[in-house]
């Protein structure tokens, strides 16, 4: 510890300028339950918070430690369960304690299970850590249906929210109560995390991220380093499974296995590592995805790979990258200049991703309908998916959106290089 006291780096206080975003960030929130008022939609908005804290403990491991891990829902999964627990304690033996604490018994419990882990997963870094974090997590989710005890193996554990201890008259029986409470845990989290990034330990994980060698050379220990960064990372996975277990008042094996892992680290990716606010953009996006989306078509999880490996391939920096790429021409003013290409190359291009989807949509309920239900609605149009003319007009919209996007897509390229030059000024060599 006392290596890390004497790392150089940025003072981890907030200045003015910086304080603005904070203060519109806590006013949408506190206004957003006024525009969207149904408990459906507060509903959602509690499971996007909680995932905007999940994916920021988590891009402290792959954003800003360069650490892969493949099974870090185990954290948030121990949060959860834990904080369950203690609500019931809590009705059990009238303990006084009042709700709105309860994460930070969550985030005790992800922060002492990460300090059992990271005490030899952090000792490798790169594939060796990945393969370290996949075999725990493994081994987490697979105990946590024998050990039913603690887990309540397949059914989980359920609690009640509402026997804990009023906090100022307020019982928590109405969802809007739990919305505020979980975006009020939302803002704290996000700032110390932010504020994390700013000390001189987080600076320190972001060069063991980039060369761990260099790290080692000028005397600092890069698994020290990547320690308290896991820990750190560990205790707000924890903060978010104790708002689960208050939202839902039940966690089972899906909040710590694999597949919560892998929802995770797509959703980081989707967003942008690189970037602090990167994971919110992929969470908010996820979150309505899986929520919005999945009502209107069955097969929504193909979409979302599909913009993931896209993403992956063709915008490594993820969705904040793309809009970071943009600053360079708005400081030079030139900003303008990309609007008619834009609308030029992406609305074909969308309209052509559109009848793509409709192919796939026709050909899914083609293959899965019921006897005599051949009727289905795409896009507020109800025709009959067993004519090939839909699948015909489909086809055609795809193949002509997606042509007009690539015949205009090198006048976008031109454009972009275009607003993205510096102009230097002339050169004076060869004046007296």
């Amino acid at each position: 510890m006392s290596e890390i006291a004497r790392i150089p780096g940025r003072n981890a206080g907030l200045t003015p300028g910086m304080v603005l975003p904070w203060a519109l960030a806590a006013l949408f929130l506190a206004v957003m339950p006024l525009i969207f008022a149904s408990n459906s939609a507060i509903t959602i908005m509690n499971q996007m918070a909680i995932t905007i804290i999940f994916a920021l403990a988590y891009n402290m491991l792959l954003g800003q430690g360069g650490m892969l891990s493949f099974g870090h829902a185990i954290f948030m999964g121990m949060g959860g369960f834990m904080s369950v627990h203690i609500m019931n304690w809590v009705e059990r033996y009238e303990l006084p304690l009042p709700l709105p604490l309860l994460p930070v018994f969550g985030g005790l419990s992800g922060l002492a299970l990460a300090i059992v882990v990271g005490s030899f997963s952090t000792r490798k870094a790169g594939t060796v850590f990945a393969m370290i974090s996949l075999g725990v997590g493994e081994l987490v989710a697979a105990s946590s249906v024998i050990i039913v005890a603690f887990f309540g193996g397949e059914e989980g554990v359920s609690g009640d929210r509402t026997y804990g201890l009023p906090f100022f008259g307020i019982e928590f029986l109405r969802q809007i109560e739990v919305y505020y409470l979980t975006a009020a845990w939302l803002l704290i989290s996000a700032l110390l995390m932010y504020l994390w990034s700013r000390t001189p330990l987080g600076r320190m994980a972001n060069a063991v991220r980039d060369n761990p060698e260099r790290a080692e050379f000028v005397g600092y220990s890069a698994r020290w380093v990547r320690f308290h960064s896991f820990c750190a990372s560990g205790f707000f996975a924890g903060i978010a499974g104790g708002l689960f277990a208050i939202n839902y008042e039940i966690v089972t094996e899906e909040n710590l296995n694999l597949a919560q892992s892998g929802a995770i680290l797509l959703i980081t990716f989707l967003g942008g590592a690189g970037f602090f606010f990167g994971p919110i953009i992929g969470a908010v996006l996820f979150t309505l995805l899986q929520t919005v989306l999945s009502l209107h078509t069955d097969i929504w999880q193909l979409y979302l790979g599909a913009l993931f490996v896209m993403t992956v391939m063709y915008f490594p920096g993820g969705l904040a990258g793309v809009l970071m790429m943009h600053v360079v021409p708005a400081r030079l003013g030139r900003l303008h200049m990309l609007v008619m290409p834009y609308l030029r190359t992406l609305l074909p291009a969308a309209i052509g991703i559109a009848g793509l989807a409709g192919v796939l949509e026709i050909i899914f309920h083609r293959r899965n309908m019921a006897t005599g239900d051949e009727e289905m609605t795409l896009f507020w149009i109800t025709f009959d998916s067993t004519s090939p003319w839909p699948l015909a007009i489909a086809l055609g919209v795809a193949a002509i959106g997606i042509w007009i996007a690539r015949r205009t897509a090198p006048a976008l390229r031109e454009a972009w290089e275009a607003a993205n030059r510096i102009d230097l000024p002339p050169s004076s060599e060869g004046r007296p």
